[in-house]
């Protein structure tokens, strides 16, 4: 016993000094890195549904759009809307993605295009609390009551507003409150390229943090705006599966993992948070993973299917 003992420790010094040297002389390249990374892939999310009503049919997207947005930025994030729903672009598609909203309970949504109303003197200042945010939410579906169940008013901020939270915690957020025109809906998404462009508009920019390969290049040609869309997507998607803090989610209701937000990172099969598998354009050389209207391409993220509790990706 005693001979096997000190066989066993021998054995154990002698890997102990070759995992040492082989260390010294050896650097893992990044294709070896992404290799190994690729072997510990995370546990697929599960979304539980909390018996609470969520958005479904028609539902009307009014938007407000804060702050200064040139022409292009304004019809890259509406082409973003009108894609969701059309049914003439070629696959992969932004309505294929969308589509996947459709195994949540109660069927799919279909945002479509409301009010539009432009707000480039920044009424409310260009430094934004949650209370202001809600205001202005209120105003983007006109004077009309709300539907709760058929709308969602959408606050768009363009580059140089700050809201708070922004950077910190959140590229945009959803939620929902009462006043005297009835059960608001609401959203926020916020233009990055000035104030964080590491943090929400990864992957056109380098990330803050983690693996630092080079960008990818925004199929738009606007890093912020690009990022916007992949912002808008993740918190339309919560919106409409979760509305009221009572649908599909995992965690708290006040911090929630929602349809897309709970498969952050990853935009195409066989890809993991921090390296983007997708499509590259062979003239622009942008990435994109979806086709939308009027010839335009987006990233998009992927989104947690209840049919299979995966992470679904659009190519």
């Amino acid at each position: 016993m005693a001979s096997l003992a000190f066989s066993y420790v021998s054995l154990l010094l002698l890997l102990l000094l070759l995992l040492v040297l082989s260390s010294c002389f050896f650097v893992p390249s990044i294709a070896a890195a992404r290799m190994l990374s690729a072997l510990v892939q995370p546990q697929n999310p599960v979304l539980n549904y909390h018996n609470g009503p969520l958005l479904n049919g028609n539902v009307t997207v009014n938007i407000l759009w804060y702050g200064k947005f040139s022409p292009s930025q304004l019809s890259i994030l509406v082409d973003f809307l009108h894609s969701v729903g059309s049914q003439s672009t070629q696959p992969p598609s932004v309505s294929t993605w969308w589509r996947t909203t459709g195994g949540y309970r109660g069927g799919a949504a279909t945002p479509v295009v409301g009010n539009q109303i432009l707000d480039e003197s920044c009424s409310l200042g260009k430094l934004l609390t949650t209370p202001k945010l809600i205001s202005l939410a209120s105003k983007a579906g006109g004077v009309k009551g709300y539907d709760s169940n058929k709308a969602v008013n959408v606050v768009l901020t363009a580059a140089d507003v700050a809201v708070e939270g922004f950077c910190m915690s959140q590229c945009g957020t959803h939620g929902s409150t009462r006043d005297k025109k009835g059960r608001l809906v609401y959203a926020w998404v916020g233009n990055p390229v000035s104030q964080c462009p590491g943090q929400c508009a990864w992957p056109f920019h380098q990330p803050i943090y983690g693996p630092q390969n080079p960008p990818l290049v925004s199929p738009n040609g606007d890093v912020g705006v690009d990022g916007m869309v992949i912002n808008f997507a993740t918190v339309l998607a919560g919106t409409v599966t979760n509305p009221f803090d009572s649908g599909y989610f995992q965690g708290s209701p006040d911090a929630p993992l929602e349809a897309v937000s709970a498969c952050t990172g990853i935009f195409g099969k066989g890809a993991y948070p921090g390296y983007p598998e997708v499509l590259v354009d062979k003239t622009t050389g942008a990435s994109y993973n979806a086709n939308g209207v009027n010839g335009r391409k987006y990233l998009l993220p992927a989104m947690w299917d209840p049919r299979t509790s995966t992470c679904k990706t659009s190519v």
